[in-house]
């Protein structure tokens, strides 16, 4: 049995805790491991005595014997029968391999029967981004995805379909779960991760779940009022202008924008008017809109921005 002080042998004080000793214990352990150190004596007995001080201190009993006793008397007397740490250090009275109890118990996942056990690793999560057009996001669909992947150490080409839920939105990830990489020494294969990219459109842009346009009409639509066919994102539909419609008034068709959560309805295709007023008119025509417009009367817009006008300018004066 070592005469060292154990306190003294782990590198440790007195009021250190258990894991302060154990983890002075690990680090000495993996330094002077038999393995590591194939033939070397000095080592070998440096092992027994940081194990044999490991083995009192990490036990609260036995340590409390230990700061109390010291070497002497109690169980580490020095005799070699039950309870005691002749014969090298080792508690042999008690049954098994103290040293394999506790270098197990440390460095289980580390050393095995005294050699280096392989780890086993989760393999990579793997990213690809995914463009969909508007009309794809809106109504789901299938899309066909190729990209390289490592399994067992070697390069693939992989090739996987993707079913892509109505609504999703740019940016969102859809996970395939074990698509990535494949693990290490038996480990589990990553994820694949497929970023939703959405183009931009040629006519449409998205405002959550709703789906906007801007849609130009005549000054005679804009007075007069009338149907008029627009696109969706599932086909055309009729949309009625009301007479006297304005530039920046919202029409809204019901239902024709992107699907909420739970796919049980959708958004409304929420639709811009801009009134396109010509620039270029024939005299005859010129003639045709002055004599309107004498007839006409200003609309209560233009009477309302009038008279604040004119409170306005009675302040300047």
């Amino acid at each position: 049995m070592s005469k060292q002080d154990f306190y003294s042998v782990l590198g440790v004080n007195r009021n250190s805790t258990a894991d302060e000793i154990k983890k002075a214990y690990r680090k000495l352990a993996m330094q002077f491991h038999p393995d590591k150190n194939p033939n070397n004596k000095v080592a070998e007995e440096k092992f027994k005595n940081i194990t044999e001080a490991y083995e009192v201190l990490s036990d609260d009993k036995k340590r409390q014997t230990y700061d109390q006793f010291g070497h002497t008397g109690g169980p580490f007397g020095g005799g070699t029968g039950g309870g005691g740490f002749g014969g090298g250090g080792f508690n042999q009275g008690q049954g098994g391999d103290p040293f394999q109890d506790i270098f197990g118990d440390v460095f289980g996942d580390i050393f095995g029967g005294g050699r280096a056990r392989p780890r086993a690793t989760r393999g990579s999560d793997l990213r690809y981004t995914l463009n969909l057009n508007l009309e794809e996001a809106a109504q789901g669909c299938e899309k066909s995805i190729q990209f390289i992947r490592i399994r067992n150490n070697i390069e693939e080409t992989a090739k996987l379909m993707v079913t892509i839920p109505a609504g999703v939105k740019s940016g969102q990830k859809l996970k395939l779960r074990s698509e990535g990489d494949g693990g290490a020494k038996g480990g589990p294969s990553g994820d694949l991760y497929v970023i939703i990219n959405i183009q931009e459109h040629i006519l449409f842009t998205r405002e959550n779940y709703d789906c906007l346009l801007e849609l130009p009409i005549s000054f005679t639509t804009a007075i007069l009022g009338g149907l008029v066919e627009v696109p969706t994102l599932t086909g055309k539909a009729a949309l009625r202008i009301p007479s006297g419609a304005h530039s920046g008034q919202i029409l809204r068709l019901k239902s024709k924008g992107f699907p909420k959560s739970g796919g049980f309805e959708n958004g409304d295709m929420l639709i811009k008017i801009l009134v396109d007023v010509p620039e270029n008119l024939s005299s005859h025509q010129r003639e045709l809109i002055e004599q309107l417009s004498k007839g006409l009367d200003d609309p209560d817009s233009v009477k309302n921005f009038k008279d604040k006008m004119t409170n306005y300018l009675r302040t300047k004066k």
